[in-house]
């Protein structure tokens, strides 16, 4: 349910409202806008008549929102979230504001060399993030490399060198106070959208989170997987468009475009856009993405690497620093012609 209270309710007309929908076994989330005070009520909003917060003082409007995901419902914030981050070597980056922003890196750890030069390729492009690796679900247990701090620390020498955000994935809750340390974002992978024990630590973490979809779920499950991220009390979250699974075997996953339009119709939270997963190959990676910014992608996560060919995972979804620079000016004019920088 929906509460949104006049533009000039005072602070005691809006605890009065908070304390009754507690007192009804509701969970208040407040939102404060530049007008209105919002607050976002998960609970029995079925056995409430919305008429009973109509007439309390300070309210404007009272209304259940009928999708099984609520706080994610554009209908709670209706002007969009915008996660904003800041560093000093980095500066200040906005997601879901007028910019869409790159984040970059290769497929896989293979080693300080390597990395170094990924991010230096990286940074030169105009990207403003660095992220690497990360638990794939086609690989088998002996594959996967827990993440640890030599890991962690590696990847932010690279990124503090060329001035670039870092964002690492997570794929256990013990692994976030560790990656909190060293990253300024968190991934959730698709394989992980419905580990809800996951998901509330993410909620309760002081660092903005991605929400990759899984490669199986409906857009209402990817919305309902980032609700349980927000209940947690961490308002910035992202969404990110990775491919799901079809019957198409051409590609190794299929790229839904129209998800990101859709997205940003239902929901409020910036969404952004991984072609490099969704088609596991480098020679659609561009079309894809092009394709991502014109349909209003808040973003792209793009694989790339310094010689993709000798990779020693993910090679084939990877651009080459040529490809990966080429790329980066043509999604400029792209961004240009909806309105957008980049």
């Amino acid at each position: 349910m929906i509460v949104v209270m006049d533009k000039g309710a005072t602070e005691e007309q809006i605890e009065e409202v908070i304390g009754k929908l507690i007192g009804l076994e509701f969970n208040v989330h407040r939102s404060t806008g530049a007008v209105h005070t919002v607050l976002g009520a998960v609970g029995p909003a079925e056995l409430v008549d919305p008429e009973e917060f109509k007439v309390m003082d300070g309210v404007m409007e009272c209304r259940r929102i009928m999708t099984p995901y609520q706080l994610a419902s554009r209908s709670f914030r209706p002007a969009g979230t915008v996660v904003r981050l800041e560093s000093e070597r980095a500066g200040t980056v906005e997601i879901g504001g007028n910019a869409a922003i790159v984040m970059a890196g290769p497929g896989g750890i293979e080693g300080e060399e390597q990395i170094l030069k990924s991010a230096e390729i990286v940074a030169r492009g105009g990207a403003r993030f660095f992220r690497a690796g990360g638990l794939r679900p086609h690989l088998a247990p002996q594959q996967i490399q827990p993440l640890d701090a030599a890991t962690l620390k590696l990847l932010r020498k690279a990124a503090d060198l060329y001035g670039l955000l870092l964002a690492v994935e997570v794929s256990e809750t013990a692994q976030i106070g560790l990656a909190e340390e060293y990253a300024d974002m968190l991934l959730a992978g698709s394989q992980n959208m419905q580990n809800y024990a996951l998901l509330a630590a993410l909620g309760r973490s002081g660092r903005p989170v991605m929400l990759k979809r899984g490669m199986a779920a409906t857009v209402d499950e990817w919305l309902v997987s980032a609700d349980c991220v927000l209940s947690g009390g961490n308002g910035n979250v992202m969404l990110c468009e990775r491919g799901i699974r079809s019957f198409e075997s051409a590609t190794k996953n299929t790229l839904d475009v129209t998800a990101i339009a859709l997205v940003r119709k239902l929901s409020h939270l910036p969404v952004l856009a991984d072609p490099s997963h969704a088609t596991g190959r480098r020679d659609l990676v561009a079309p894809m993405a092009r394709a991502a910014v014109a349909a209003g992608a808040d973003g792209l996560l793009i694989d790339v690497h310094p010689d993709p060919d000798h990779a020693l995972g993910e090679g084939a979804q990877s651009l080459k620093p040529a490809q990966y620079a080429e790329l980066m000016l043509q999604l400029k004019t792209i961004a240009a012609a909806v309105g957008r920088s980049l």
